[in-house]
């Protein structure tokens, strides 16, 4: 541990701590001198104007911050080693969910952090590439695009897109009031408020072909009424939850899904043969007819009956091609 990381552990210690510290608990806690101690406490106090002070009657160090409620702060940026790693790994899966977006922007700092790693922990500057963020599913952003939606979510503004829609596969024009950006699957969403429909609609961003943001102000939504449109069903389709999906997965299965959340108020019980029993609350059967699809012979749709439909009718559309495929072959 060097000297600026033996500061920044004293000062940690010093903000952690309800009451003073004692010279002695310092000192076990940095693993230093008794005159090494004195130093930094120096340092502290003349360098980065900390106020520093002993309390006799507690016996023991803490800072006086007087009628001023703001802790202390040293000045800059202030890691650990452990904590320059995290921050490393973070970085770089920002990185990736941008798609580059943020390369540019934070490149000097990722610079200083490479640095201070290499100082702290002797760890070599390709330490990054020891750390792999595999994405599947992604699809390609417009980058410009991207940006000025983030401006409208984030700047309270209107924007004017033009989206070009797969389902439908048509191209339109709207004035929305941005909700919140939404990183799902590898791929970016924007929850809005469509002027032209009057609803709430969730629009991919990798779909939008052209964007500009409005003088005029965004209409916000409250939270909880946004959740409860966008965020109480499974997936990423708008629209509250019209009903509860019971799945159950064989024993060989059980013990991944069991460590999975498929929703956040998801309801599970295990079976006594080994089996394991998943209850979500869903609005549109799309997308999770998908997530069960991929599963195999390794779950079964217990209820309702028309989600338990759609996925058998699924699996025997199929089968058939396959048979077909085979008939031909032979």
């Amino acid at each position: 541990m060097d000297r600026l990381e033996k500061i920044y552990r004293l000062h940690m210690l010093l903000r952690a701590r309800r009451y003073p510290v004692s010279f002695a608990v310092m000192q076990e806690t940095l693993g230093c001198s008794r005159a090494t101690l004195r130093r930094l406490m120096t340092t502290l106090r003349d360098h980065y104007q900390a106020p520093l002070i002993y309390d006799r009657k507690a016996g023991g160090y803490r800072y006086d911050t007087g009628a001023d409620e703001c802790p202390f702060e040293l000045p800059g940026l202030w890691f650990s080693a452990d904590e320059l790693h995290a921050l490393l790994a973070a970085q770089q899966w920002l990185e990736s969910i941008g798609h580059g977006l943020l390369g540019e922007q934070i490149a000097p700092l990722r610079q200083r952090i490479e640095a201070l790693i290499a100082r702290a922990s002797g760890a070599a500057p390709t330490a990054l590439g020891r750390i792999r963020i595999l994405a599947q599913g992604r699809r390609r952003l417009r980058l410009p695009a991207f940006g000025s939606v983030a401006a409208g979510v984030l700047g309270r503004r209107k924007l004017r897109i033009v989206y070009h829609g797969r389902a439908r596969d048509a191209t339109t024009e709207r004035e929305i009031s941005p909700q919140r950006l939404t990183h799902y699957r590898d791929n970016w969403y924007l929850d809005a408020w469509c002027h032209r429909a009057q609803a709430l609609r969730v629009f991919a961003v990798d779909r939008i072909e052209r964007v500009a943001v409005l003088d005029d102000a965004a209409g916000d939504i409250p939270g909880a009424e946004l959740d409860a449109h966008l965020a109480s069903a499974y997936g990423i389709f708008a629209g509250p939850a019209t009903a509860w999906a019971v799945l159950r997965f064989t024993a060989a299965r059980a013990r991944w899904v069991a460590e999975e959340c498929w929703h956040p108020e998801q309801e599970s019980r295990w079976l006594d043969d080994g089996r394991y029993e998943l209850r979500l609350p869903y609005g549109d059967t799309r997308e999770l007819c998908m997530d069960i699809l991929k599963y195999g012979a390794d779950v079964e749709v217990i209820a309702p009956p028309a989600l338990r439909k759609a996925v058998a009718d699924a699996l025997r559309a199929a089968h058939e091609i396959y048979a077909q495929a085979r008939n031909l072959s032979l």
